[in-house]
């Protein structure tokens, strides 16, 4: 049987027509050259005694060449294009350096000049992988788009053919790519273009899946771009990139096709820090999917030396649809951070030791119920309720190391309204932090009696169901939370001696609560939408809940 990927499309002969086709009604300055292949800039009159740029190639690495158009990018040359061109002052015809796009090219080439049209041929080939390549020479990789980029803004300037010849020639020096693969692409009704074990990467393949230099077990991210720059700059290798401390580039981070945006992120930050620390100025960095391999899982990394010339061209405006809106702020150096407004002065008072006993106490729980609600949640989420609530039991953990606990109950419940809301994040650290936020503003160091406490705790309940929508009964934590609120209104009337019976009732109703959720249907959250047959345990933000008010009561004096 064979091993074809399923891919989202109508039909195998007629996706890259139709991919043409939809590129183009989302683009209002594209049109396509009717019958065949080609896309061009819709005001071709507006090329009148300008260079036109002409580039391509098979299908499959968009957003290249289509995405990228700015004078001429196709994908085949027809004579009905010289006809059109012909108003031009001349053609540049922008090459991957493979055979085929060599040889189609060049075909291209002989027929412009037949027509009596000036032409001229760059072939991009700033592949980094092998150390000495073959006759073939080095592969045309996601560097061609920064050939793009400066010839069209040369062409637009009213530059001479010769001339944008000769720049983009001299910048191609300063040129160099390099991809890795955590796995294959396959053509649209085709097995694999080649087999890649999974947790194995592959260093040094080219865009249509032709084989690396290396395969090795997949590491970091860190770890991975420095191998990939250490590889590109290696004097001893016949293709690797001249790169010298206080050398200014513009780096590109090009999802190969199957990247998320996270990875591809985590990519960029790395690939910055790395250069930075060779002493090399990141002047500009574009990361995001440029030259894709289809569905392959990777990333490349181009670098371009720039000078204050290469820059300006780089950074003027085009209409391609696909070119990213950039800073024209030089990356290394920029001050990239915020610093916070400084907190308000926290006054230790009488209260600060038995509230921050609780706050270790429940820190120390969750932590230990960190693997327990994450196989709860499985059953009915994404399995990580254990994971958010661990990590906002951390913050507040290294919060107490280096703050003092403040006397007035309102501050502190604020400032872990801040600390949930930014670490634990999710629908659960927003409900916790909603339900801190609303409380802060009933307990106060001069209001801080149990019937304040309790009126504080009806006042986040009565905000998580305000904005999160959930009632009891949709199991959820309210379905903990809910009964020992009701239980803890009866501290407004208790008697000092009766008020820890109505913390341990409290309690024992939120964990009833929790358990009793097992046999609720779901109507809110993740496990609203799955089957009710299905979600038979404990709801664990219930749990949760239950387990915080169980700790806090353990050390009850």
């Amino acid at each position: 049987m064979l091993d074809i990927h399923l891919k989202l499309i109508n039909s195998v002969d007629g996706c890259v027509d139709e991919a043409l086709c939809g590129l183009v009604r989302a683009s209002g300055g594209l049109s396509l050259l009717k019958g065949h292949r080609v896309l061009l800039r819709s005001d071709p009159e507006n090329l009148r005694g300008k260079v036109a740029l002409l580039s391509g190639g098979g299908s499959g690495h968009e957003p290249a060449h289509g995405g990228r158009t700015s004078f001429f990018f196709f994908m085949g040359c027809k004579s009905d294009l010289f006809l059109i061109i012909s108003v031009s002052s001349g053609v540049l015809l922008i090459v991957k350096n493979y055979t085929g796009d060599r040889l189609n090219f060049g075909l291209a080439a002989e027929q412009a000049r037949n027509h009596g049209v000036a032409v001229d041929m760059v072939i991009v080939a700033e592949d980094c992988a092998f150390d000495q390549p073959s006759k073939a020479g080095r592969r045309g990789l996601c560097g061609t788009i920064f050939v793009h980029k400066l010839a069209g803004a040369l062409a637009e300037e009213g530059s001479s053919l010769d001339q944008i010849v000769s720049k983009v020639t001299e910048v191609l020096k300063g040129v160099g790519s390099l991809g890795v693969s955590l796995s294959p692409c396959s053509v649209p009704g085709c097995r694999p273009s080649f087999d890649l074990p999974p947790g194995d990467m592959e260093l040094g393949l080219g865009i249509h899946g032709e084989p690396g230099i290396k395969r090795s077990k997949v590491a970091s991210a860190d770890e991975v771009v420095k191998t990939m720059i250490d590889h590109m700059t290696n004097p001893d290798s016949q293709s690797h990139l001249p790169l010298k401390s206080g050398d200014s580039v513009v780096v590109c981070v090009n999802n190969l096709g199957a990247l998320s945006c996270l990875e591809i992120a985590v990519v960029t930050k790395a690939a910055i820090v790395c250069l930075e620390g060779r002493g090399v100025v990141v002047a500009r960095a574009m990361s995001g999917s440029f030259m894709t391999s289809l569905e392959m899982a990777g990333v490349s990394l181009t670098l371009m030396r720039a000078n204050q010339e290469t820059l300006r061209l780089f950074d003027a405006k085009t209409s391609a649809p696909a070119w990213p809106n950039l800073s024209s702020v030089c990356v290394s150096g920029r001050n990239y951070v915020t610093e916070p407004q400084a907190a308000s002065f926290l006054n230790h008072g009488p209260l600060s030791p038995v509230m921050r006993g609780a706050l270790e106490r429940v820190c120390s729980t969750l932590l230990e119920k960190q693997e327990e609600l994450n196989a709860l949640d499985r059953a009915a989420g994404d399995g990580d309720c254990g994971n958010t609530h661990a990590e906002a039991a951390k913050a507040i953990q290294e919060w107490l190391q280096d703050h003092v606990v403040p006397g007035d109950p309102g501050q502190l419940l604020s400032v872990l309204a801040g600390l949930v809301q930014e670490k634990m994040g999710g629908s659960s650290g927003a409900l916790y932090s909603l339900f801190l936020t609303a409380a802060a503003g009933h307990v106060t160091e001069g209001q801080s009696n149990a019937a304040a406490w309790a009126g504080a705790m009806h006042a986040g309940t009565q905000a998580m169901r305000r904005y999160g929508g959930a009632e009891p009964g949709d199991r959820t934590m309210l379905d903990a939370l809910c009964p020992a609120v009701d239980e803890l209104m009866a501290l407004t009337t208790a008697p000092p001696g009766g008020q820890l019976a109505v913390l341990q009732t409290a309690v024992q109703k939120a964990a009833s609560g929790a358990e009793a959720t097992r046999d609720l249907a779901a109507r809110a959250g993740r496990a609203s939408y799955i089957a009710a047959e299905r979600v038979t345990l404990p709801d664990p933000g219930a749990v949760a809940v239950a387990a915080i008010l169980g700790a806090v009561l353990d050390g009850t004096p």
